[in-house]
């Protein structure tokens, strides 16, 4: 995997993570989409042929991790907490793998 898509994959698992830690706490996060990573982890990989595109740390050492299929181009975000609970935060279609190039040191972006 190259710098510039490692990059872009970190960037979205912190903000992920980032989402995840300002809008739940351990009580809320029981009534959302969680589960032992093992078995959340295998529904991904059977029921929508989803495996680990990318890994990171988050905030209070939480793993945030992007599952998708590049034949169907679903795709999950997860976040598992150190305790080993891991929740689905978000969801989608249309996942495809960049290599872009990083704009020039002389560009304003």
């Amino acid at each position: 995997m190259n710098r510039t898509l490692k990059i872009f994959h970190l960037a979205a698992l912190t903000a992920a993570a980032a989402l995840l830690l300002a809008t739940t706490t351990d009580v809320a996060a029981q009534g959302r989409s969680c589960g032992p990573r093992e078995a959340v982890v295998t529904r991904l990989a059977e029921g929508y042929g989803e495996v680990r595109q990318s890994v990171g740390i988050g905030s209070n050492n939480a793993v945030v991790e992007v599952f998708a299929s590049v034949e169907t181009g679903s795709w999950t975000i997860t976040v598992t907490a150190p305790g080993g609970m891991t929740c689905l935060v978000a969801s989608g279609q249309a996942f495809e793998e960049l290599a872009e190039a990083l704009p020039a040191n002389d560009s304003d972006a």
